[in-house]
């Protein structure tokens, strides 16, 4: 009782802490308080690496290896960042290594908590549109904070810049390299991460990770989030997505770092930008640090850098399930590689994707393909004319992926030819594959309305692909998302053109498609909305992120088994 009483002391001096954090690092606090405020998280942190210790031998504290070695090392981690403190620094200055060591610490006590999600009380979509509703908030007034922004920022130009970054859009009212600073851009990146893969997945992986198991209920609840109905791998499919994502973007931005070499930035400075745009193009966000984007100057003509952007954004806009399905398919490769060498006996098991992935990865491709070569002769001289030879080949590539929901901007936009941007708005409708980073109607709901044409004009019922026959849901939902989708859009036009009737339709257009689709391309007219306009796009953005099926999902009551009586059928005229 005594031991449950002083966790709950305990609970209530971390939750001080994270105030006091919260002001340290987002205010400038007189040098005379830093004093208290060293001792406060120094005692804090003393009282918990003890809390820790005294769990392994007094408490029941479940046995889990990976979080023995974890505790391990946080306590030396901690214990070194304290002892940093008080000997190489002034008393009156909270070093970054203290407000880092605390911060580990509350993430890892707040992991253990026992929570149960009650699906009477709140189903899983409403779930997730809150928490990421939550996640925009938090980041608008992070934003706000005086040591984020050089020039104070506004409550609605900063939520639209959270809900720019957290929906990975990349949509900006304000210049992100002239209103934010260096600590701005580091909540921007943040937001992104965590909007990028869900802030379910990652509080769902960490609490399953200390605690070692998780309740029914919440597996089924981050099992319908992560689009997977098999509850015994819930966890492992959102532990590979978590992995993925970190491996991807360290190479990428290992490769970034590399494509520097002529750019004369500090070796801090070079490894942000490069972690920075790693994690912006592989959630597939567009935001940059760089004046005017990859537009600058000074990178516009770095293909090695825009080519690590490319392989970056296709990344993370075919989806985790092809990335698995792709990485399984190279390790049996080489299993097959390795038996031929070693073993007389051929194998003979054969490799089968799914028909999910083989539909999207062909479509994927096949966009990709038809719209570099597209553009290529429509741009080639014009916005791809100052580039030659093998440039202006990666320069048509980036101009084709990008409108994949990335919202990198090599060139003006507004500069392109008419049919150019009629074709871009095509392209980011469709956006990226499903179970990516990347928003639109998705890939396949694309493939399967192409074949639906096709089955419709040959007279067939039935939807063939891959030998495969396409299960009847799929068309209904592809319909509802492409249908949703334009009503969104339409409705956005509308207002905003109401709103600011100065505008081109043309103009208006591909931004209610860029903020619909999460791309972040605009024809320079973002700047220039009205309050009003602002506020039609920050709904589009946050729509596009969560889905208008799973908005619907949430307020809506679903069926929960057949039907054990049905109507007589009979036709309308299409």
């Amino acid at each position: 009782m005594r031991i449950k009483n002083f966790s709950y002391l305990l609970s209530s001096f971390y939750v001080i802490g994270i105030i006091i954090l919260l002001v340290t690092l987002g205010f400038v606090i007189p040098r005379e308080y830093n004093v208290y405020i060293n001792f406060f998280f120094i005692g804090l942190l003393l009282i918990g690496v003890v809390k820790t210790i005294l769990k392994y031998f007094l408490g029941n504290e479940k046995v889990i290896v990976r979080v023995i070695i974890f505790d391990i090392v946080s306590i030396l981690f901690i214990l070194y960042c304290i002892l940093i403190q008080i000997i190489d620094y002034d008393i009156h200055y909270v070093s970054k290594y203290l407000q880092f060591a605390v911060i580990l610490k509350i993430i890892r006590e707040v992991a253990t908590p026992n929570f149960s999600l009650k699906r009477s009380f709140i189903n899983p979509p409403q779930l997730f549109i809150i928490s990421f509703f939550t996640l925009i908030f938090i980041g608008a007034f992070m934003l706000m904070l005086p040591t984020a922004s050089k020039v104070p920022l506004s409550f609605l130009d900063a939520l639209f810049t959270a809900t720019s970054a957290v929906c990975v859009t990349g949509l900006t009212v304000v210049d992100t390299f002239e209103q934010f600073t260096a600590f701005g851009h580091f909540l921007i990146m943040l937001l992104i991460q965590m909007g990028g893969l869900g802030i379910l997945t990652f509080a769902g992986y960490i609490a399953y990770f200390f605690k070692g198991n998780s309740s029914y209920e919440n597996q089924i609840a981050l099992g319908s989030i992560a689009n997977n109905d098999a509850l015994s791998e819930v966890f492992v499919f959102v532990k590979r997505i978590i992995y993925f994502t970190f491996a991807i973007e360290a190479i990428g931005a290992f490769l970034i770092y590399f494509s520097l070499e002529s750019h004369s930035m500090a070796f801090l400075d070079k490894v942000f930008f490069s972690v920075f745009h790693s994690i912006s193009a592989f959630c597939n966000a567009g935001f940059s640090t760089l004046p005017k984007g990859v537009m600058n100057i000074d990178f516009i003509y770095n293909y090695n850098f825009q080519s690590v952007l490319i392989l970056l954004i296709f990344l993370g806009g075919i989806g985790f399930p092809i990335l698995i399905n792709l990485l399984k398919y190279l390790e049996y490769l080489i299993r097959k590689v390795f038996y031929n060498l070693t073993s007389k006996r051929h194998n003979k098991r054969n490799w089968v994707f799914s028909l999910s992935s083989k539909v999207n990865l062909v479509t994927s491709l096949s966009i990709l393909g038809i719209a570099t070569i597209i553009l290529f002769f429509e741009e080639f001289y014009n916005t791809l004319q100052p580039h030659q030879g093998f440039g202006k080949f990666i320069s048509a590539v980036f101009l084709a992926i990008t409108p994949r929901t990335a919202g990198f901007n090599a060139i003006d936009f507004s500069q392109l030819h008419f049919s150019s941007i009629m074709f871009v708005i095509l392209l980011m409708w469709i956006g990226a594959s499903p179970a990516s980073t990347g928003g639109g109607i998705k890939t396949s709901t694309f493939a399967i309305a192409i074949l639906n044409f096709i089955n419709i004009a040959r007279g067939k019922s039935k939807i063939e692909v891959f030998k495969r026959e396409l299960n009847p849901i799929n068309v209904q939902k592809a319909f509802a998302t492409m249908t949703l989708s334009f009503l969104v859009v339409g409705i956005g036009v509308f207002l905003i053109t109401k709103f600011d009737s100065h505008l081109n339709l043309i103009d208006v257009a591909f931004e209610a498609f860029s903020a619909y689709s999460t791309v972040g391309l605009s024809l320079n007219v973002t700047p220039t909305l009205s309050d009003s306009s602002k506020v039609v796009i920050i709904i589009i953005m946050f729509i596009g992120r969560v889905s208008m099926i799973t908005i619907l999902m949430a307020f809506f009551k679903r069926s929960t088994g057949m039907s054990n009586y049905g109507y007589p059928s009979d036709d309308i005229l299409i």
